[in-house]
């Protein structure tokens, strides 16, 4: 049996590892709670700091979004000025082009129905000669004469800007002299008028490439209309418009820039004594060209 001495000191041992114990719990549970308190506190920083920066995205996501707003409404302004630019630069034009016609009209000059006129004006060239020709349609139909094209093998288009282009035949009708050919692009063109309404002694120029001079312009007046032609029929202006070899196909225009008649032929012997086939022959002769070739007519 131990002694009561021996039992004493066990039991002040356990009391001083009791003590101990209990220090080192209070240690832990004070760590414990401050790190609690700490980790909250954290908790509540990053959660404050997530929130503003939440905040400040859908600030400058509702910024940007507004911007965009404003950009589109800008770019569908200035989309609608440019369309409305674009459209009173059309007025203008158009109005200058009228203006250019009154001018001719009221007998001041023809400066303005030449520049109209004279970017409808092609070169026809082929292997054997050259002359004439002029754009009937914005999607590049031709009308010359059909003897320019006799015996020859390739045909090609100069137009005002000098581009050379590549020329297609697309018919012809011998017995008016009148061949229709066709060209890639989109163009100015000359409006066909009525020919039945020409008069005596009104005022017209001719436009064409005589003796090589291209796009060169002579000024004179109709002196005779339904003149009868080598194919016997009256359908000729008699214009005294300066016309010489390479005049041919080239067209005769009147005082407000519409086709009257494509110059033809003249009389050799006499003096001014050039003949056009009138416009409402050439319409004719056009659509049956287009009608057998392409199966459609391309002048109403």
């Amino acid at each position: 049996m131990k002694t009561q001495e021996e039992a004493g000191h066990r039991i002040v041992l356990k009391k001083h590892h009791k003590w101990m114990i209990g220090g080192i719990s209070a240690v832990v549970v004070i760590y414990m709670v401050v790190s609690i308190i700490l980790i909250s506190g954290l908790a509540v920083k990053q959660t404050s700091d997530y929130n503003k920066f939440t905040n400040e995205i859908n600030k400058l996501q509702a910024d940007t979004q507004n911007k965009l707003n404003e950009l589109t409404e800008n770019l569908l302004l200035i989309k609608e000025e440019v369309k409305q630019t674009k459209e009173n630069l059309t007025d203008i034009e158009a109005i200058r082009e009228e203006f250019n016609l009154l001018k001719a009209s009221t007998g001041e000059d023809f400066s303005g129905v030449i520049e109209n006129s004279v970017k409808s004006i092609v070169t026809i060239k082929t292997d054997v000669g050259q002359g004439t020709g002029f754009i009937i349609t914005n999607d590049g139909y031709i009308v010359t004469n059909a003897h320019l094209l006799s015996e020859g093998k390739t045909i090609e288009s100069t137009n005002y800007e000098k581009d050379k282009i590549p020329t297609e035949f697309i018919g012809s009708n011998t017995n008016m002299d009148v061949a229709l050919l066709k060209i890639e692009g989109e163009y100015n063109f000359l409006e066909l008028g009525n020919s039945d309404e020409t008069q005596v002694g009104e005022r017209v120029i001719a436009i064409g490439n005589p003796l090589g001079l291209q796009f060169s312009v002579t000024e004179g007046i109709v002196s005779g209309i339904h003149r009868p032609g080598i194919n016997e029929l009256e359908a000729y202006v008699q214009t005294d418009a300066a016309l010489n070899p390479g005049n041919s196909g080239g067209p005769l225009i009147n005082k407000i820039g519409k086709v009257i008649g494509i110059n033809n032929f003249k009389i050799g012997s006499g003096e001014s004594l050039g003949f056009a086939l009138e416009s409402n022959y050439i319409k004719d002769a056009v659509n049956v060209i287009s009608q057998e070739n392409l199966e459609r007519e391309i002048l109403n």
